[in-house]
């Protein structure tokens, strides 16, 4: 038996490669000013941009034109009226970074039925946390139907069935047939997917979004980033967060703007491969990512390369920061690894968002870059200048002016409003705010109240920008006085071997019925005595922020829960750690 190799060789180079959809399109631009999520879609069809997918080394693998997604949701959504979807009927998707959820999502909308993007596995907790994850969320939303890839099909089967539900891998529903049946037609009042905050475990709440409130939201995009023709957006941020679903993908949809995608989990093994790609970009970059993306990527290149050598940033015109506290000794740390290859400070585009927002609170206006006050600790801790302590300063960073059709304001517990430069609790109104929490009239009054907002995050203004000094139910409060726990977390940082995640600061109720703070760090040492060490280097740190004794407990490296996002988990750390999940290792006293 012979092989004809060099036949092989001449069909190999026949296979044509994608093309990616162009930056630039004839097709005028407008600015989400949709009736529905539907119509946004059919208006970009009639263009030549479109999503762009990626392998891990940030290599165009598929490129899927606007058009494209219309032909394929409108046939998914023909097959799920044919299936006996109606609407208002949930269908659970899990949110792969794929062409199939893309045209599942909105063949759901088109189908009149609500979409409710369900997470990835990560890699915390195995195969079975994942499937209690997924049961827990499907229980919450009640889907006539669990959608998943096929690769997770054992664990799709097993969700579904635990939640009782009807469970389909999405490569035998592409089989179905697709018959000409009547689609509903939407109104912009009626609620057009439900989304699951990064934070939901044991209770979670879907966030139930209209389709004016996210065309309102996703209009408040374009104007708050000044869109241009020139502007391409690429993205590693997962489906399933709000950040990811709405801003880099249905924001790209509605506002016709062409994407590229890595995939979360690409983007974790292979960091450095979302800068490749926006290096290939000719035209303007717009990316996102919380700090510790960019964290991730400054520690990745090495001190002896240079940046230039691999990497053309100097296009990135908009570099997106948000989705948890910003950390400016990170930002710097990122501009001081990739400023040689053309990345220019005042290309941060520092935002405060949140789901029962639809997605954006507020954005800093382009090109004023990263910009921070100095606010004495005194002033967050309600504890008198030079009591107990000499004066130190955290830095606050500006998270930009309320977006078009919002407003905002920092008002008491009581809800007493408060003027400029006083901390107190964030509150917001605007068109975009969610009807509220699926199925949950409780906590959607906790939150809501007369058209506004009450985010759970503490912050003032200051000259109309809105600054975020942190969680208000993260806040330790201990003998009336409150302690961030981003102060203690970042005093640990400070100590060599340490890094952003490592630690967690939160929380507990003594024996003796007091309340005070405990620190989880994640310690790589197997040394006892180094351990010890270490320990009571980290109490002494502690005690110089806090001015107490705090429970300090060393944990095995990978131990601390992250949200869906990747941000670090408090609460449910403080969980695991009191349930005994959380294991320390057993130090000598």
């Amino acid at each position: 038996m012979t092989v004809d190799v060099a036949g092989t060789q001449d069909l190999e180079a026949e296979t044509p490669k994608p093309v990616a959809t162009p930056t630039e399109d004839s097709l005028p631009r407008r600015f989400a000013d949709f009736e529905t999520l539907g119509a946004a879609l059919d208006y970009a069809a009639t263009g030549q941009r479109g999503l762009n997918f990626h392998d891990a080394r940030g290599s165009l693998t598929r490129a899927y034109p606007f058009a494209e997604l219309r032909d394929d949701a409108l046939a998914m959504a023909r097959r799920l009226v044919a299936a006996g979807i109606k609407p208002e009927d949930r269908i659970a998707i899990v949110a792969e970074t794929s062409p199939d959820f893309a045209a599942l999502f909105f063949g759901a909308v088109y189908a009149g039925a609500w979409p409710v993007p369900l997470p990835l596995p990560t890699s915390f907790g195995g195969r079975d946390s994942y499937v209690e994850q997924l049961r827990v969320q499907l229980s919450s939303c009640e889907p006539v139907l669990l959608i998943y890839p096929p690769e997770l099909a054992q664990m799709g089967v097993d969700a579904a069935r635990a939640a009782g539900t009807d469970g389909i891998d999405w490569s035998e529903l592409v089989q179905r047939p697709a018959p000409d049946v009547q689609l509903p037609q939407a109104t912009g009042d009626q609620v057009a997917y439900l989304q699951y905050s990064s934070g939901s475990t044991r209770f979670p709440h879907g966030v139930a979004i209209t389709h004016h409130a996210l065309l309102n939201n996703l209009t408040a995009h374009a104007y708050g980033m000044q869109l241009v023709e020139a502007d391409r957006c690429i993205s590693w941020l997962p489906w399933y967060h709000d950040m990811g679903l709405v801003g880099c993908f249905l924001s790209p949809v509605a506002n016709q703007v062409s994407t590229d995608y890595l995939k979360t989990e690409d983007f974790a093994r292979r960091p450095l491969a979302w800068l490749d790609m926006i290096s290939r970009n000719d035209g303007n970059s717009i990316s996102y990512s919380p700090t510790f993306g960019y964290d991730i990527c400054a520690r990745r290149m090495s001190s002896q390369t240079k940046a230039s050598e691999r990497f053309d940033l100097s296009r990135w015109r908009l570099a997106g920061n948000g989705a948890d506290m910003i950390r400016p000794d990170v930002m710097q740390s990122f501009v001081d690894a990739f400023a040689d290859a053309g990345f220019k400070a005042s290309a941060f585009l520092p935002s405060y968002g949140l789901a029962e927002a639809t997605l954006a609170v507020s954005i800093m206006p382009p090109s004023e870059g990263i910009r921070v006050e100095l606010v004495e600790e005194t002033q967050l801790s309600g504890v008198a200048a030079g009591e107990d302590r000499p004066q130190r300063y955290r830095a606050i960073v500006n998270c930009g002016k309320p977006v078009k059709d919002m407003t905002v304001e920092i008002r008491e517990e009581d809800g007493t409003p408060l003027p400029e430069r006083a901390i107190g609790k964030v509150w917001c109104s605007g068109p975009s705010l969610m009807v509220g929490y699926f199925r949950d009239d409780a906590a959607t009054d906790a939150c809501m109240v007369d058209g506004w907002l009450d985010t759970g995050d503490m912050g003032y203004l200051s000259d109309g920008y809105v600054y975020i000094v942190g969680r208000a139910k993260d806040m330790i409060i201990v003998n009336g006085r409150n302690h961030w726990p981003q102060d203690i977390e970042w005093a640990v940082e400070q100590l060599p071997g340490f890094k952003a995640g490592d630690i967690a600061a939160f929380a507990i109720t003594t024996p003796g019925g007091e309340e005070t703070p405990a620190v989880l760090v994640q310690c790589r040492s197997s040394d006892d005595a180094e351990r010890v060490r270490l320990r009571e280097e980290i109490r002494e740190r502690v005690r110089s922020v806090t001015g107490m004794n705090c429970v300090i407990e060393l944990i095995p490296p990978r131990t601390l829960p992250r949200t869906s996002s990747g941000k670090l988990s408090r609460a449910k750390a403080r969980n695991l750690y009191l349930s005994g999940d959380i294991k320390p290792y057993d130090l000598a006293a």
